[in-house]
């Protein structure tokens, strides 16, 4: 969360005070509203309010059918819930290498695909875009759909589109760590109807019987509960309005800091697919030993690997590697005969590119709200920090 402040209360209070608090039906339709203002800002047709981001994914690969005996690409540098949304369907994650953008290597995704291969989720971890010009022309060539977890990258852009409508669907977050926040939420867009409409019926089991009934055209089918409640909409919608203040001023810091520490000796920034399209979060520097990058952190204040954060790498996510996915045998996808072909073997072993590119590489954490001076005193830190890998 970057910025909240009395405007977000006075929708809640406003919704809360009104006792409308469902969205069907409601007085202010605030959730309604929200769904057509978010999918004007992304620029796609239709948008779906739910739960949080890891619903988005899920119900995004729902709505493509992607089920028992197809295998999803995703990054080996994402929070675990990327993975988690294909075994929530019954498919196989196949974990790919990240480049030093930090975003999936397009050469190790095509490597990795097989005839078992459905979707790829390019994940713009950090408001860091993917390179989606190459990913989409894998996709197309081989016959893959695409779903973008732009769930750190609410608002980003790649070639001037923004992030989220470039693939068949695209999934956001908006949970209290996310640029614009409500504590939780989340969104599936996408210019295809029929897939909205599946996504719709998957995140609202009782679909049928509200206010959707004679607008569907698609079969209705039973899927799970992922409605979210007119005060998560309230609040959204404040929050919308700040999304490009706030990239405006995470983007001007960024560059501001960028360019002073550019030619800093010892200092080398992390490429980026679309440095205009970057949502400003954080900037990456990347060195060439894990040493160095080491000395750095710590003579650095603030700096941190990304190789230490936890769920965000594969080889922390021991319910996907260890195969325990699911409440029981019964559901888990590895155990499925169905995925018997698929490619289950992946271990800690097979993105070690990621693993030397995350320790490799430090990050320094962007504020929308840093003064000219406090600006100044980042630049310092890096330039001190510098001089310890010098």
């Amino acid at each position: 969360m970057f910025r909240m402040g009395k405007e977000e209360a006075a929708a809640a209070a406003r919704v809360i005070e009104s006792g409308s608090l469902f969205r069907i039906g409601s007085k202010f339709h605030e959730v309604d509203q929200f769904e057509k203002e978010l999918g004007a800002k992304i620029g796609t047709k239709h948008c779906l309010c739910l739960s949080n981001g890891t619903g988005a994914l899920t119900a995004a690969l729902a709505a493509l059918e992607i089920g028992p005996g197809d295998e999803v690409i995703v990054p080996g540098y994402t929070f675990i819930a990327t993975a988690v949304a294909v075994l929530a369907v019954g498919a196989i994650p196949v974990i790919a290498d990240i480049n030093e953008t930090m975003t999936l290597d397009p050469e190790d995704v095509e490597r990795r695909i097989t005839p078992r291969t459905k979707a790829i989720i390019p994940v713009h971890i950090q408001g860091f875009p993917c390179h989606m010009g190459k990913l989409k022309k894998i996709a197309d060539e081989h016959g893959l759909f695409i779903v973008e977890d732009a769930c750190q990258s609410d608002g980003g852009s790649f070639g001037g589109q923004r992030l989220g409508s470039i693939g068949d669907l695209g999934a956001f977050s908006f949970n209290y760590f996310k640029i614009i926040a409500a504590g939780e939420g989340g969104a599936v867009v996408t210019n295809n109807k029929r897939l909205f409409e599946r996504a719709l019926l998957y995140h609202d089991c009782g679909a049928p019987f509200w206010n959707y009934e004679g607008e569907i055209t698609e079969p209705l089918f039973t899927g799970t509960n992922m409605r979210v409640s007119e005060v998560t909409g309230a609040i959204l919608r404040v929050q919308l309005t700040r999304l490009d203040d706030i990239l405006a001023d995470l983007r001007r810091v960024k560059k501001t800091i960028s360019d002073r520490v550019r030619n800093v000796p010892g200092v080398t920034l992390s490429p980026s697919n679309d440095i205009e399209g970057d949502c400003g979060v954080c900037l990456p520097m990347i060195f060439d030993t894990v040493e160095k990058a080491e000395a750095f952190e710590v003579a650095t204040p603030g700096a941190s690997r990304p190789i230490n954060t936890g769920k965000h790498v594969y080889t922390n996510w021991s319910p996907v590697l260890d195969k325990h996915a699911g409440p029981t045998d019964r559901f888990n996808p590895y155990l499925d005969p169905r995925n018997a072909e698929c490619a289950k073997g992946q271990d800690a072993n097979c993105c070690l590119k990621t693993l030397d590119i995350l320790s490799r590489t430090v990050y320094i954490m962007m504020n929308c709200d840093w003064t000219d001076e406090e600006i100044d005193a980042v630049v310092e830190k890096i330039k001190t920090g510098a001089k310890a890998v010098c």
